[in-house]
């Protein structure tokens, strides 16, 4: 009976603790009345973030936020988590089944929320040893030694390219909104320096955002519940372009176009009677 209290104690009733519809009083969310604080008067991304940490940013914080969105959510049939979408829509899946597929498949450790989960806990674990008297020189070299001497290091490096373009783009918004390098951010910049001088890599978006968002106070968690919806429209993108096209034509293959390194063709043992 004593390992069933805790659910007994909660037992046929569903709590919250950020809000609600309470009937003839209104929809409250964080202490705040839906309708009449919220709706119209705040943007959707001040919406979300409310809703992923409890705390109402400022106009400027949210702006910067659906620009960064815009950035890490391409609609190119090439990205994974977007092939998955675009072949369902070729197989006239429901666009919401599409969408919930392809951001589940964006759980990956080199594209998507995950990597800013594990950014941010990178930042800030790197700004503590910084702290501590570690220089960005010794921190990369730490983590590289780590990685069997490559620079292996969340959020700088890309797989394909050098350099990430997006980061120019998020500069410049970040300046013409008025927001401000924090203590992750110019550490980041510094471990950059160091990867570009010693291995030519840089940061990626990831860094980028993960060392921002770290400075405005969010927590890894934080981060990914605020990022967990990130790649939704290049999803919709690839997922409308396929619908919109014959059914079944996105990507076909023929099996002797896999290049298939497994074991040889064997016999199938006969069946005994």
């Amino acid at each position: 009976m004593e390992k069933t209290r805790f659910w007994d104690e909660l037992r046929g009733t569903m709590r919250s603790r950020n809000g609600g519809w309470i009937m003839g009083q209104g929809v409250f969310c964080q202490g705040y009345n839906l309708l009449e604080e919220l709706a119209g008067e705040v943007s959707y991304f001040q919406f979300l973030v409310l809703n992923a940490t409890g705390r109402l940013p400022d106009k400027a914080f949210a702006d910067w936020l659906e620009a960064a969105y815009t950035c890490m959510s391409w609609p190119d049939p090439r990205i994974w988590c977007n092939q998955v979408a675009a072949l369902a829509g070729s197989m006239r899946t429901q666009v919401m089944a599409a969408n919930a597929a392809g951001i589940q498949t964006a759980i990956s450790r080199a594209y998507g929320p995950k990597t800013l989960i594990e950014g941010t806990l990178f930042i800030q674990n790197a700004l503590a040893r910084h702290r501590q008297g570690k220089s960005a020189r010794e921190i990369v070299a730490e983590e590289c030694a780590a990685q069997g001497g490559k620079p292996y290091i969340m959020g700088f490096a890309r797989p394909i390219a050098k350099g990430d373009e997006r980061i120019v783009a998020m500069e410049r918004i970040s300046a013409r909104l008025g927001l401000p390098v924090g203590e992750h951010l110019r550490l980041a910049y510094a471990m950059e320096k160091v990867l570009m001088a010693e291995y030519d890599e840089g940061m990626n978006l990831t860094g980028y955002m993960s060392a921002f968002l770290a400075d405005q106070g969010f927590t890894p968690d934080e981060v990914g519940c605020i990022c967990a919806t990130l790649v939704a429209s290049g999803l919709t993108a690839c997922y409308a372009d396929t619908a919109a096209r014959p059914p079944e034509s996105f990507y076909p293959l023929r099996c002797d176009d896999i290049d298939y390194q497994g074991k040889p063709p064997r016999p199938v043992p006969a069946k005994e009677e």
